[in-house]
């Protein structure tokens, strides 16, 4: 009578498999990782390059540029000096400066061959010169404008949305225990009202607290001339930023409230939580372990990302309350068609926001033992 046939794996040691899952976990994570890489590289490529594209115009805004050095330059010829040379003279001398300065911005070459040379430099973060935009301290460097820019942006927005994130999720889990309470009814009635954009609040908040009341200041970081001791001067920041942190929060707060707390309330209705509270746990234990921690992802998601918008601004409000930071300055940009200001702070962004989506991959697979990364 034969032998039956021995189950596959049979004889193999425990150690040996386990040896042999981890290289594979190795070539999987790495063969993903460079994988994902190019991907994020070839999405950020494009982006620039569109964005390159939009800021000129397509090349249109060379037109621009021609016309406005041809103006300047006639207008500059109105001197009684060029007015007396003969004309032909006179207007050799005009074909000659309109050339040098069309030679110095680059309008002698095509603008397919310049696309190129602006995508080049900035994916190398070679930001270059702004064209009309000046920093306070007069440099012209994109990256002197861009830096000197940064940190009133990060203080306003990083208070804006620390504060509406934290607030909403904590007061969303609140909502989720009290499902159907009047309070809950409101924030669901209120939520419509996120539909106004932060600088459309901005504007009444200063019409009633510095119009009308003349509590607060109407606009700017500090008052002028800036306090000489830091004390003075956190003070008057602090005075400064209530009125558009308070923009921010009211356009987004119940509308992110009523998000997380649809959220919570469909993991809340799950058959394990309805166990776990037949067990007898406690609803804070229950939070932690069978709402929260599915949550997790999702909650790690929407905080990265909305680190990554710190770096953005926000254009319009930064405008009304006349904050100078990054958005203001790419409102400036716009306004004055300065394209290598306008280019260095969508690749910044780029590249940030390419980071972090390929960060967070791995920080899914941390938090959740189901993802794997590269499965």
């Amino acid at each position: 009578m034969s032998q039956a046939a021995a189950p596959i794996g049979a004889g193999v040691a425990p150690q040996q498999v386990k040896k042999r899952g981890a290289p594979d976990t190795l070539v999987r994570v790495t063969k993903y990782t460079i994988t994902r890489t190019v991907s994020l590289f070839v999405t950020v490529v494009i982006g620039v390059y569109l964005t390159i594209l939009i800021a000129n115009m397509g090349g249109h805004v060379d037109n621009i540029r021609r016309s406005q050095i041809r103006e300047a330059i006639g207008a500059a010829s109105m001197t009684p000096e060029i007015r007396r040379m003969p004309v032909e003279e006179r207007n050799a001398w005009i074909a000659a400066l309109i050339q040098v300065e069309e030679e110095r911005l680059g309008l002698d070459q095509p603008f397919i061959i310049r696309s190129f040379r602006f995508l080049g430099n900035a994916l190398t973060l070679n930001l270059g010169r702004s064209e009309y935009v000046i920093s306070d301290t007069g440099s012209r460097f994109v990256r002197n404008i861009v830096l000197e820019r940064l940190p009133a942006t990060l203080v306003l927005m990083a208070t804006s949305n620390l504060l509406l994130f934290f607030v909403s999720v904590f007061f969303a889990l609140y909502l989720s225990r009290n499902y159907g309470s009047v309070l809950d009814k409101m924030i669901i009635a209120l939520s419509p009202t996120s539909a106004a954009p932060a600088w459309f609040y901005g504007l009444f908040l200063i019409l009633i607290f510095a119009g009308l009341l003349g509590v607060l200041p109407f606009g700017g970081m500090v008052k002028a001339p800036p306090p000489d001791d830091k004390l003075s001067y956190a003070l008057s920041l602090l005075r400064h930023m209530i009125l558009p942190v308070s923009a921010w929060i009211m356009s987004g707060i119940f509308s992110s409230i009523y998000g997380w707390r649809t959220f919570f309330l469909i993991f809340s209705s799950e058959d394990y939580v309805e166990m776990a509270k037949a067990k007898g746990l406690s609803s804070r234990e229950i939070e932690r372990r069978y709402i929260l921690r599915p949550t997790l992802p999702n909650i790690i998601t929407s905080f990265m990302l909305m680190m990554i918008r710190l770096w953005a601004g926000a254009i319009i409000l930064e405008t009304v309350f006349n904050w100078p930071g990054l958005g203001k300055l790419f409102y400036q940009a716009i306004g004055q068609y300065d394209t290598p200001v306008i280019v260095g702070n969508a690749v910044i962004y780029a590249y940030l926001l390419a980071i972090t989506v390929f960060l967070l991959d791995f920080l899914y697979a941390l938090v959740d033992p189901r993802v794997k990364v590269g499965s």
